[in-house]
């Protein structure tokens, strides 16, 4: 350390002395000479820095992301989002509550707003396609209930609650063996407990244990139990019952909830037919906690809550997993078009087109070439995933054309150069649509597709759905 101490005493000595020299007028060759003394000894600290190492931590608690991971958790987030906005959510940032969670308070008629929180569930693992996947649902009450008439004391209720929610993980027995000989449950008990969780099935399983000659003695347990079915009517309104397996092992370990419970897990294609699915992991949970939100209420006001939480860094795992898998190309962008050109000395017709394209709202690029060669250009949309190019030439500049051409497909459409009176909609990955105002509706070819003036219709309900979109999807307006 002592000689690089004094390395860096000489090295800014000698460069007060250039200083003072140029500031002298002193004669070039001196000046030279004494910077080349300069750079001689900076080299030698230079070299003595390079042995040491700076190493680079992410904090904890974080991680960096590759444009191909982020490009995977934005998909995932904006299914998430979109699905939340569709069902009415208004957005709140806090520590307790993420964008990953759904919750609904308030005072409502029974398990309405829990059979939405189901579906929303449903809706967004459905939309991100991770393969197949069950909900399974439960009531605490009807836990609390089965656990009373099984004879657990009262005081033991929660843990062999934590021990039951292990039944997805272990089996029936190693559970039975916690709760006897850690947790000092009687056998009997721990036996008849058994005879309960091990259930599954659907709405015919609850009229089934609504006859329970113990359980339907037990108000608690009604009361979940009638709950449940009321859940599995509105569910099967919805149409995903089918997707929702009622279990009474499912016991979820937080104790903040006070009715119904539920969690999604992803389901592994069986090896041979007629085995039961595996689960592969929850994905997605939830459940109504009434009590909560009061606890922190300075008047102890009681707020009905229900709510859901998807497990979105499991999903991110899976996706990325399944994606190294495949060896699938996920695009980093979500640029449109390319603007391109087929000859030299268009760079000027470039910039022009592709401002007017983004004063539309449209996302474009370009290649930061003056003259970039054709094939050039189209290579780089392939690894891109840029779906079209819009290519200018000097031909089409004299027939006031612009080629427009799918990446994928190879065709092209010649589009005026009048670009005031037509507009580009993202129709599908490979094709742009083109709309003029005109008084009737005409097809002009299997890429170019007209529509009407704007005003008022007469919708048939079939045509409903896709009017709406249509009307609520502005067109982007190229001027």
């Amino acid at each position: 350390m002592a000689n690089r101490a004094s390395l860096e005493e000489l090295v800014r000595l000698q460069g007060e002395r250039v200083r003072s020299l140029k500031q002298q007028k002193a004669n070039a060759e001196q000046v030279e000479e004494e910077v080349a003394k300069l750079l001689k000894l900076k080299a030698q600290l230079g070299s003595d820095e390079s042995k040491q190492k700076f190493v680079l931590k992410t904090p904890k608690g974080t991680r960096d992301y590759s444009p191909r991971q982020m490009a995977v958790r934005e998909k995932v987030f904006d299914a998430i989002i979109h699905c939340f906005k569709r069902h009415g959510a208004e957005v709140i940032d806090t520590p307790v509550f993420e964008l990953k969670d759904f919750d609904i308070a308030g005072q409502f008629d029974p398990m309405i707003p829990d059979a939405e929180c189901l579906k929303i569930m449903c809706e967004i693992l459905s939309s991100l396609q991770i393969g197949d996947f069950l909900v399974k649902v439960n009531d605490r009450r009807i836990l609390d209930g089965m656990f009373a008439i099984c004879g657990v004391p009262d005081n033991k209720f929660r843990t062999i609650c934590s021990s039951v929610d292990k039944l997805d993980k272990v089996s029936w027995e190693d559970v039975k063996n916690e709760m006897v000989g850690e947790k000092g449950l009687a056998p009997e008990v721990a036996d008849h407990i058994g005879d309960y969780v091990q259930q599954h099935g659907g709405v015919s399983l609850v009229e089934q244990l609504l006859q329970d000659p113990k359980l339907s003695q037990n108000k608690q347990a009604m009361e979940g139990l009638l709950d449940v079915k009321l859940l599995f009517e509105y569910l099967t309104l919805f149409g995903i019952a089918d997707k929702i397996s009622f279990d009474l092992s499912l016991a979820r370990g937080l104790d903040y909830y006070t009715g119904v419970i539920y969690e999604a897990v992803l389901l592994q294609t069986p090896a041979q037919a007629g085995e039961e699915p595996l689960g592969v992991g929850s994905v997605a949970a939830g459940g109504r906690y009434d009590g909560l939100v009061g606890m922190f209420d300075p008047k102890g006001r009681k707020v009905p809550c229900v709510g859901l939480s998807i497990g979105v860094e499991r999903i991110f795992s899976i996706v990325e997993q399944r994606l190294e898998a495949s060896e699938e190309k996920v695009r980093t962008t979500e640029t449109q078009v390319l603007v391109a050109s087929a000859q030299k000395k268009l760079l000027e017709e470039r910039l022009k087109l592709v401002s007017e394209l983004w004063n539309a709202g449209i996302k474009a690029e370009l290649l930061y070439k003056k003259n970039p060669k054709l094939l050039n250009q189209l290579q780089y949309c392939e690894e891109a995933g840029i779906p079209l190019v819009a290519i200018i030439g000097e031909q089409e500049l004299k027939d006031r054309v612009i080629k427009l051409r799918s990446v994928a497909t190879r065709e092209e459409w010649a589009l005026s150069l009048g670009v005031s009176d037509w507009v580009l909609i993202p129709a599908e990955p490979n094709l742009m649509t083109r709309s003029r105002h005109l008084a009737s509706t005409e097809v002009e070819d299997v890429h170019t597709t007209f529509f009407p003036h704007p005003g008022q219709v007469d919708v048939r309900r079939e045509d409903l759905v896709e009017e709406i979109r249509r009307r609520t999807s502005q067109p982007l307006c190229i001027s």
